[in-house]
This record gives structure tokens, C-alpha cells and sequence, in this order.
């Protein structure tokens, strides 16, 4: 599992991504259709059609890191309508990694009073 801090922000592209892509390729989306800071330090994250393949891109000091993880079996429950792209967490990106689907799991709630 790649070690992500709190600080660290979590982006994940909608719908399918070419896996042929590396690097630059990714780094093209990430700039031109996401339109995000790629020497930030968060992580992008991209999958394929089939949704058994899911790269993550991120700058590390004085390079780009790309993560690979391929199923061999199932289908990541990547989110495929909405904006471009969409912002998760730490624990969000252990779900998606872990097969479960970001939208079932319980929301935070937010209150301004008991009453």
C-alpha cells in the first residue's frame, strides 16, 4: 500500500484512463484536463476501462513517482459520473483500493447545535 500522509490530498480522475499512459502522459491530464498544480505533492489517480488497473501519480521532491496496482481478480469500484475529477481522502483511497465503493460509506455529519 503506498503510504499517504493527512496533509497529502487525493485526486481521482471520473471515468476510464488510457493505462498505456506514463508519466508525461499522465502528467498532460493531470495539468490540461484537471487543471491541478502537478508539483503539489498530492496524488492523482487514474483507471482503466475495465477498472482492473489503477495508477497513481505524485511529484516527490525532485521527481515523479508513478504506483501501479493490477487486480488479477474483481474490479476496483472506480467512480465514473460527476466532475472531472474529485477529491478524497487518505481513508477514501484505502477503500477504493480495498474494493469498496466511496458513496456507501458513511458521511460525516455536521451540526451547529444539540437541538
Amino acid at each position: 500500500m503506498i503510504s499517504v500522509s493527512d496533509h497529502i490530498k487525493v485526486y481521482i480522475a471520473f471515468g476510464h484512463t488510457d493505462m498505456r499512459k506514463s508519466i508525461n502522459g499522465l502528467a498532460i491530464i493531470v495539468e490540461d484536463q484537471l487543471d491541478l498544480d502537478l508539483f503539489s505533492g498530492h496524488l492523482f489517480a487514474f483507471c482503466n476501462g475495465r477498472r482492473n488497473i489503477l495508477k497513481i501519480l505524485y511529484w516527490d521532491r525532485n521527481g515523479f513517482c508513478l504506483w501501479q496496482k493490477r487486480l488479477e481478480k474483481d474490479r476496483f469500484k472506480w467512480p465514473c459520473t460527476g466532475d472531472e475529477v474529485m477529491k478524497v481522502n487518505r481513508k477514501e483511497l484505502e477503500w477504493l483500493l480495498d474494493g469498496l465503493e466511496i458513496k456507501d460509506a458513511h458521511r460525516k455529519l455536521y451540526y451547529t447545535s444539540l437541538f
